[in-house]
C-alpha cells in the first residue's frame, strides 16, 4: 500500500475514457477550467468590490475642507 504510481493513473484514465468517451471527458475538463478561472476572478475582484461601496458612501470624508490647506498671511 502506498501512493499510486503513474501506471495506476494511466489505467484509471483509460477506463474513464472507455466508459465516458473522450468528448464527454473533454467537456468536463473545459467546464472545470472555466470554473477555476471564475473562482480566481471572484477572489481577485472580491477585495476591490468591498472597498468601493465604502468610498462611494462618504465622499465628503475624503476631500479636505476648502480652507484647510490655505495659510493666512499674518504680519
Amino acid at each position: 500500500m502506498g501512493s499510486w504510481s503513474i501506471w495506476h493513473w494511466l489505467i484509471v484514465l483509460l477506463v474513464a475514457a472507455l466508459i465516458f468517451g473522450t468528448k464527454k471527458l473533454r467537456n468536463v475538463g473545459e467546464d472545470l477550467g472555466s470554473a477555476v478561472k471564475s473562482f480566481r476572478k471572484g477572489l481577485q475582484g472580491g477585495d476591490e468590490s468591498t472597498e468601493t461601496p465604502q468610498l462611494k458612501a462618504d465622499p465628503a470624508a475624503q476631500q479636505p475642507a476648502p480652507n484647510e490647506n490655505k495659510r493666512e498671511n499674518t504680519p
